[in-house]
């Protein structure tokens, strides 16, 4: 089986937008980047609590794989020094965009985030949420953002978790998960991912991402899903169920 290559992954994100499907207003318009942002922080909401987008007033903030630079906003109208990478261009003329409406601050980079255009010790804070599993080399693009990080500073990195409650339900119902024709998409277990980790000083890992009512999915399959899966798993006690969350969040000290 061919091993896919940074290039294919560069060609597949070049016609993807994550969401896209939420939303009716027309690409790169101000209600575009609203509903992005709505939908974004609704079905992750763990983000608001585990990470403040509000403490890095004056400090420089790198976003790996930045999109349509949705979270990076976030940090900037926090006073952080933005800066946004992504592999292609279609996203980062979206996060110019979404800056620009918003009259905000940042400066962006189509880079690949296995090769970056920074120094050594360059940021205060790397924020990687929902790259390292979709790019080609994981490792590498790990080992770069410890890179570029300053000494003490903290790397996020988010994958998704093998052993979770989503997993074993899409292969139950027979639903695919969201990309899942990209060239690459991988999924860890908890020791894998720590093991990535290595080189850090300090990993503290996070399951998150439980199950929020779905706008993707209709028919009997939303139904059941949103009417009684939702609610019948979130009334579980939390111990039971902690390790088995979709995504798996470690914040990493250098």
């Amino acid at each position: 089986m061919r091993v896919a290559t940074i290039d294919d992954v560069r060609t597949y994100w070049e016609h993807h937008i994550h969401d896209l499907d939420i939303t009716r207003h027309p690409v790169g318009s101000r209600g575009f980047f609203d509903d992005l942002d709505q939908y974004h922080f609704e079905k992750l909401h763990h983000l608001l609590r585990l990470v403040d987008f509000n403490a890095y007033k004056g400090k420089s903030v790198l976003e790996v794989g930045c999109g349509a630079a949705i979270d990076l906003a976030r940090f900037a109208k926090g006073g952080a020094v933005a800066t946004g990478v992504d592999l292609t261009n279609s996203a980062i003329a979206l996060a110019r965009a979404n800056f620009e409406q918003q009259k905000l601050h940042g400066e962006f980079y189509v880079a690949n985030g296995e090769h970056m255009p920074f120094p050594d010790d360059s940021f205060d804070y790397v924020y990687a949420h929902g790259v390292v599993q979709y790019t080609a080399d994981p490792q590498r693009l790990i080992g770069e953002c410890r890179r570029v990080l300053e000494p003490g500073g903290t790397a996020l990195f988010q994958v998704y978790n093998r052993v979770s409650w989503l997993n074993a339900l899409s292969k139950l119902m027979k639903v695919g998960l969201e990309h899942d024709d990209a060239p690459v998409l991988l999924k860890y277990s908890i020791p894998e991912f720590k093991a990535m980790l290595s080189g850090f000083s300090d990993v503290r890992l996070v399951p998150e991402r439980f199950p929020v009512k779905s706008r993707l999915h209709g028919g009997w399959k939303g139904l059941v899903f949103n009417g009684l899966f939702v609610g019948t798993f979130n009334a579980l006690p939390r111990a039971w169920v902690e390790r088995f969350g979709w995504h798996l969040l470690a914040f990493c000290r250098k």
